[in-house]
């Protein structure tokens, strides 16, 4: 018998689907579940699985986290000033300029009867002390070579400064006077090392007076060191407390220097190539910061970059007495690493273009023909009196007019030769117009500088003038009346919106930018090569090791070094950073010097541990990927310099010199931004009209134009006014250049009108090496380059 089955109702498409009941509560997981039927979320399946941990087994990790701390944090705190790392570089340097800071440090050299002094050959003294179990080096810069001061901060661990508690006392001077305020303000701009502060000669000064005087060196002190308390060394055992505190105080970073391997010179030697100028150098001292490799390029500071071609490790001449004992002198000198030409970084810092690098087709023999035959021909354009042969370039070719060159001069007399407008001998009257002929000739840019003759008084003046009108009326200039207003600013263009309309970074870029390098992403490699840094291998930090610097001219090596008596210092460099390239920096005018910088003009920067020359031009430091150019720095602001410079990555300090009556003065100070060849730069050019007439939203100006043709050119561009207002030009009256405008806006009659064109502009190459010596007497400064 057969089982009848249910009859189930099928709804149809009219079926009435009423709203759910909102009970207020979210969905159980029941629901979920039934409603997933099974379905696993892919997150939920790529998603990495956290393994909860039991109360005991956090309270185990929170110990060995500790615990890898507190090690990593005694290893770095071992691996400087212990008997087998290398000693702490202590930099001694005085806050007044008439103050010897020398009898300090013979004090610190007998301070302990057990201690060992050594001199190295480059002047470094080394005390080891063995109760302490550590070693100290003793660095004393010149106080008339503020870029040897400079470099020796560059590498110390430690700077002292030395006061003296006769100042003021004795002689007049303050505890800090003008020139140390100058240093401190150089030395906290590019990354002070960690600091300690002494005052010496308290036994020259009475008794009662000490308490007073000390109290008033600690309030100088604490302007520019508030946390810093101040030694005084006036009993027996201060200088070994002194000795003790450098040692055992936590050790201030500086990025830039730790990222880096470097090296202060014990020892240096030149050796002459036999039949060359140019030799090797051999750089003796201990390596510090990050391991080196000899395929990599280091920087001497005031000689250039070279290559290495050996690495030696000879036995540490300043260790303890037990090391000596050992025979350690008599040990031969170990080869760490030599060259490998594959491996090792090129000098090459510029591409190499190829002007001729395009996609090209071979001509045909009819086109080679049809050239010969116009070579032949010299052609001839009617053009307006007045013109030169650059205008002429633009008249169309159908106007053009061919001539052999065997035809005799008289057969016309309308035309004439290929040469300028100012030497042509025939004019036609009737038409008022004339006939030149294109040329390559160049303008004679020399022979119109040399004919400039004006004092340096009067360009001073002029300078401070336009610095002035353009802080007061920034980027406006006269619409001139000789020359059309199009063929003036025949290079700019109207935005409608500086900050979204589109400018292409790589359009009419100059030949220059094809010898520079750019990066597709310059923060991703960046990071990249700070994290190969970790597995980089070579010469490990805390050796004494020797460098063999080859191909270093003999001249240079004399001029920079040898008849100076500066300390060698070296930096390894980290890959792509003898590359050149395009180099922004943000500055910050400092309050010693009052004048505006003008842009283009020549400065002297120190980026990190590099030093240089450039002409920078300045812009403003702005969100968006469009930068308004400054013509001047104005003192008291901020603002961003780009230049051609080899590429350095950041976070490196930058300070900027200028050259004031043979003395350098630092003007700004800062950091590098990015290096970035696309940053658009835009140069602004503000035309402004008057209003002649005024209907509501509607006027008529004029004195932005002279003629009707320049109205019709810049027709599409955008106006605004000084009150905010926006509007268009709508048509020209008449041909002496009024125009009627329509604005958003009612118009007041005290209202300007202003037209903002716009052009890229780039940095000049005008990069040189600074190799120089910089000395100091007496606020006096002098430099030879």
């Amino acid at each position: 018998m057969a089982i009848d089955k249910p009859q189930v109702h099928r709804p149809g498409v009219f079926k009435q689907s009423n709203k759910p009941h909102k009970h207020g509560r979210h969905r159980s997981k029941g629901s979920i579940s039934i409603a997933a039927k099974g379905k696993v979320s892919v997150k939920s399946i790529s998603k990495k699985q956290k393994v909860k941990l039991t109360r005991e087994q956090r309270r185990h990790q929170a110990v060995q986290i500790r615990r890898n701390k507190r090690d990593e944090v005694l290893s770095k705190k071992r691996s400087l000033g212990g008997l087998s790392s290398a000693p702490f570089l202590v930099c001694v340097l005085p806050l007044t300029q008439d103050f010897d800071p020398a009898p300090t440090i013979l004090k610190l050299t007998k301070c302990d009867s057990q201690s060992i002094v050594n001199i190295s050959p480059s002047g470094v003294i080394h005390i080891s002390i063995p109760k302490f179990k550590q070693r100290y080096a003793i660095v004393k810069p010149s106080v008339d070579n503020n870029f040897a001061i400079l470099d020796t901060m560059k590498i110390a661990n430690t700077v002292l400064f030395v006061i003296s508690a006769e100042s003021g006392i004795n002689y007049g001077s303050d505890p800090i006077d003008s020139w140390g305020m100058n240093l401190l303000l150089a030395c906290f701009s590019q990354g002070l090392p960690t600091p300690v502060v002494a005052i010496a000669d308290l036994e020259n000064i009475p008794t009662k007076k000490r308490s007073g005087q000390k109290q008033v060196i600690q309030k100088h002190v604490n302007k520019w060191f508030p946390d810093e308390k101040v030694i005084a060394l006036e009993k027996e055992g201060d200088e070994l407390n002194l000795l003790r505190k450098i040692g055992n105080q936590k050790q201030k970073s500086v990025t830039y220097r730790d990222r880096r391997p470097h090296l202060y010179s014990e020892n240096v030697e030149f050796q002459k190539n036999e039949g060359s100028e140019v030799g090797t150098l051999k750089i003796s001292g201990y390596l510090r910061g990050a391991p080196l490799s000899v395929n990599n390029l280091v920087h001497i500071a005031g000689l250039g970059t070279y290559q290495l071609s050996q690495i030696d490790a000879p036995g540490d001449p300043y260790g303890s007495e037990q090391e000596k004992d050992t025979g350690t002198d008599n040990v031969e000198v170990r080869v760490l690493e030599v060259e490998d030409p594959i491996k090792q970084e090129s000098l090459e810092s510029e591409n190499v273009s190829d002007p001729m690098d395009a996609e090209q087709t071979w001509p045909t023999e009819e086109e080679i023909n049809e050239a010969e035959q116009e070579q032949k021909l010299k052609k001839v354009k009617r053009v307006p009196k007045g013109w030169s042969s650059y205008q002429a370039a633009w008249i169309p070719d159908d106007d053009t007019e061919f001539i052999s060159d065997n035809s005799d001069e008289d057969s016309d007399n309308n035309y004439v030769d290929a040469m300028s407008d100012e030497k042509s001998e025939y004019s036609d009257a009737e038409d008022n117009m004339d006939t030149v002929t294109e040329s390559d000739i160049p303008i004679n840019d020399q022979q119109y500088d040399n004919e400039l003759d004006l004092a340096t008084e009067q360009a001073d003046l002029e300078k401070l003038k336009a610095a002035k009108s353009d802080l007061v009326f920034p980027d406006e200039i006269d619409t001139p009346q000789d020359i059309p207003a199009k063929v003036r600013f025949q290079k700019y263009r109207g935005l409608e919106s500086f900050r979204t309309s589109p400018w292409d970074p790589k359009e009419n870029l100059p030949r220059d930018y094809a010898r520079i390098f750019q990066f597709q992403n310059f923060d991703r490699t960046r990071k990249r090569v700070m994290k190969d840094l970790k597995d980089k291998e070579g010469a490990l930090p805390g050796w004494y090791i020797t460098l063999h610097v080859k191909k270093v001219s003999e001249t240079m090596w004399n001029s920079a070094f040898t008849s100076t008596q500066s300390p060698v210092v070296v930096f390894g460099l980290l890959p792509h950073e003898n590359k050149m390239s395009v180099m922004n920096v943000v500055l910050k005018r400092t309050n010693i010097l009052d004048e505006p910088l003008k842009s283009k003009e020549r400065l002297i920067f120190q980026c990190g541990y590099r030093r240089f020359i450039v002409n920078p031009i300045f812009s403003q430091h702005t969100n968006g990927n469009k930068h308004k150019f400054e013509r001047f720095f104005q003192p008291e602001t901020t603002a961003v310099a780009s230049f051609f410079a080899p590429i350095q990555f950041p976070p490196s300090p930058v300070l900027c010199y200028k050259e004031v009556n043979g003395s350098l003065v630092l003007v700004a100070t800062g950091n590098i931004l990015s290096c970035n060849p696309n940053r658009i730069i835009t140069k602004r050019v503000v035309l402004s009209g008057h209003l002649f007439k005024v209907h509501k939203k509607s006027a008529v100006v004029r004195f932005m134009f002279f003629n009707r043709d320049d109205i019709v050119y810049f027709k599409p561009c955008k106006l605004r006014t000084k009150y905010g207002r926006t509007g268009h030009i709508k048509e020209p009256l008449g041909t002496h250049g009024h125009m009627k405008c329509v604005f958003d806006g009612q118009i007041k009659s005290q209202d300007t009108v202003l037209l903002n064109l716009y052009k890229r502009v780039f940095p000049k190459w005008t990069y040189e090496e600074c190799i120089a010596t910089c000395s100091d007497n007496h606020n006096d400064n002098s430099m030879d380059l």
